[in-house]
């Protein structure tokens, strides 16, 4: 298991920008690094991944204003979103993944999208 330890999550109006951070207690190149969000009443969604190597995922839905990055001398994984809107308010989680399996999940950090 790995630990995660999020920050960054907040309110923010629409059009604006956060930038969450992930600190893991571990990494290797075999861990894919994400983040997933949870609406009320939804269930919980891919929002973007990267790879050791830098290769990036992302959801249609924050194509274009979400940018996701890894430092992995630091253990740390970024998720930059910008051109906030409503429909992005959510729970965001941190996680790790190796060969497909989870291993390792965030407390979650609230970000609210609202005037």
């Amino acid at each position: 298991q790995v630990q995660l330890v999020e920050s960054g999550g907040g309110l923010v109006q629409p059009g604006g920008s956060l930038r969450l951070s992930c600190a893991a207690s571990t990494t290797s190149s075999t861990h894919v690094m994400g983040w997933y969000r949870q609406a009320p009443g939804k269930e919980r969604e891919l929002v973007a991944s990267i790879t050791s190597g830098g290769n990036t995922n992302y959801a249609n839905s924050v194509k274009g204003r979400f940018t996701i990055s890894r430092d992995n001398a630091k253990n740390t994984v970024y998720l930059q979103m910008n051109s906030l809107k409503p429909e992005d308010t959510a729970v965001y989680y941190c996680n790790v993944r190796r060969f497909g399996v989870h291993i390792g999940w965030g407390q979650g950090t609230q970000v609210t999208v609202s005037s």
